[in-house]
């Protein structure tokens, strides 16, 4: 692996079964992101754009394949060592924000945080700048209910970067947005990017926010190439 690689993927397959039919949505799928870059995966629905970053991310495991953080090779992890790497290293926003009700916006984006520290004053000191980052200081006693669409995927956004990942995860972060508000959480996830140097995977269907990242990357009968939008 390339030392100048935050994450990488070798030959992954991935088969899913439905009734009797054997569905291959991975095919020896390579990638390779250098850490602080920004690179977007578009492709048409059903090719294997939520499934490829599960699997980036140690939510689900490859049939067979490897997918390297530096030279930690998650699919040979075991479950708290891969939980561990999941922690600290990687975060993860997805179309759908699943904050949790009953909390507030501050309490939603430091719990991750508190689990596994258990300092509730740096805890909620650095979620605090977090929402500060997104532009929501003013919000953070306010629940999710009491929030914009918007405003709670920003919420999810500060909680994903609470644990300082060197990888960001996202799932068609804009997806549920409308349009001035998806340009908004796109250019804020550019911002970030370079405010903190983190390296982004993002899945998506909008192509102004692919145009954002640094490479567009078309996923394509399970494989990836490059893509000029």
């Amino acid at each position: 692996m390339k030392a100048d690689t935050s994450v990488s993927a070798l030959g992954l397959f991935k088969t899913f079964h439905k009734g009797k039919h054997r569905i291959e949505v991975l095919k020896g799928l390579d990638l390779d992101v250098k850490k602080g870059e920004g690179v977007a995966v578009i492709g048409a629905s059903g090719t294997g754009k939520s499934t490829l970053l599960h699997l980036l991310g140690g939510l689900e495991k490859p049939e067979s394949g490897n997918i390297y953080y530096g030279d930690k090779n998650i699919c040979m992890m075991k479950d708290n060592d891969l939980s561990a790497i999941r922690n600290r290293m990687i975060g993860f926003v997805f179309q759908f924000h699943f904050l949790l009700p009953e909390f507030t916006a501050l309490e939603n984006i430091y719990v991750p945080y508190l689990i596994s520290s258990g300092y509730i004053k740096k805890a909620k000191e650095t979620a605090l700048e977090l929402l500060d980052k997104v532009g929501l200081a003013e919000r953070a006693t306010h629940k999710p209910g009491e929030l914009s669409g918007g405003e709670q995927q920003r919420v999810a956004l500060a909680r994903a970067l609470m644990m300082s990942p060197e990888v960001l995860l996202a799932d068609e972060p804009t997806g549920d947005l409308d349009p001035s508000t998806g340009e908004m959480m796109a250019q804020l996830l550019v911002k970030l990017k370079k405010d903190m140097g983190i390296t982004m995977v993002v899945v998506t269907h909008n192509h102004d926010l692919a145009r954002l990242m640094d490479r567009t990357l078309l996923l394509r009968g399970g494989m990836l190439e490059q893509h000029d939008l």
